[in-house]
């Protein structure tokens, strides 16, 4: 089970030397891939009254693309959105965005996407938020079309290609895509289509069923179920012992991945977050042998 971190995105500020100096501590303490959040703007709760999203316009969010970019050239950590808000954005822009990074980094993306829920959100891009469940699908096929072949025509219900295509090709072909999923037809869609999926809760019963699922999707599609992979995830309580139990039950549960996750720890600067993970790090035998 491969082992990183999720980007403390609220919390970690604008100064790119603070971005830095996380991306090369986590990598130094043996964390193999970092994880970050996609939110382009922010609603004012003053506009937008009885505004009750996790995050609003006073939230910092450093956009993912350009922010691996950066890390791509720092680290040798592997990439991953969690997840990027696939029908918000232009679907060859996102695959023109991503072949890039990923080859920028040398094949180290890791591509997650899902549906979103911020209305707002959607508004300001110029998108239906009413489509996204369908709309996601066929930007998929698009995107493994698009990071595959040298040029493509693709005529579909939301998208349209002509004889056009990406130079330079990314060096996956394709990139690897991954679902969030948090309800029935989000696991039978990442088990259709998904080379992984992020669930969104702890090891137990409501794991188990979401994975039947998704296993059960993936079989009557044609795929076998266990090359799909799962992404598990820990947030840091102050307990390296609690920490290391319940990557233990990441690992008997199936998880191919885990993101140690300290947003929203009271952790405040850069070095807090750094040494929790530390503590982490060191609890879960990371960086020995």
């Amino acid at each position: 089970m491969r082992i990183g971190v999720v980007f403390p995105q609220t919390e970690i500020g604008a100064d790119a030397g603070a971005v830095r100096a996380y991306g090369q501590a986590v990598e130094e303490l043996g964390f193999q891939h970092v994880m970050a959040f996609d939110h382009v703007v922010g609603a004012d709760p003053e506009v937008h009254q009885g505004w009750q999203g996790p995050y609003d316009v006073r939230s910092t969010f450093h956009e993912p693309m350009v922010l691996f970019g950066y890390l791509a050239a720092l680290t040798s950590l592997d990439l991953v959105t969690s997840i990027i808000i696939l029908p918000q954005r232009q679907t060859a822009l996102v695959a023109k965005q991503a072949a890039e990074v990923d080859l920028l980094s040398g094949g180290r993306l890791r591509l997650g996407v899902g549906l979103g829920w911020n209305r707002v959100e959607y508004e300001a891009l110029g998108q239906d938020f009413t489509t996204r469940g369908r709309r996601i699908e066929e930007q998929v096929a698009l995107l493994r079309r698009l990071w595959t072949e040298p040029s493509i025509t693709f005529d579909g219900a939301y998208e349209k290609v002509t004889g056009a295509g990406l130079a330079p090709l990314p060096v996956q072909r394709p990139i690897p895509v991954w679902f969030g999923a948090f309800s029935p037809p989000a696991y039978r869609r990442a088990g259709r289509l998904a080379d992984g999926w992020f669930p969104q809760m702890s090891p137990g019963p409501e794991l188990d069923e979401a994975k039947a699922i998704v296993d059960g999707a993936a079989a009557e599609a044609g795929r076998d179920p266990a090359t799909l992979g799962m992404e598990g995830r820990v947030s840091w309580t102050g307990s390296p012992e609690a920490l290391a139990d319940l990557t233990g039950r990441w690992r008997e549960a199936g998880a191919t991945h885990l993101a140690v996750n300290t947003m929203g720890a009271g952790l405040g600067s850069v070095d807090g977050h750094l040494t929790a993970l530390a503590l982490a790090a060191e609890m879960l035998g990371l960086g020995k042998g």
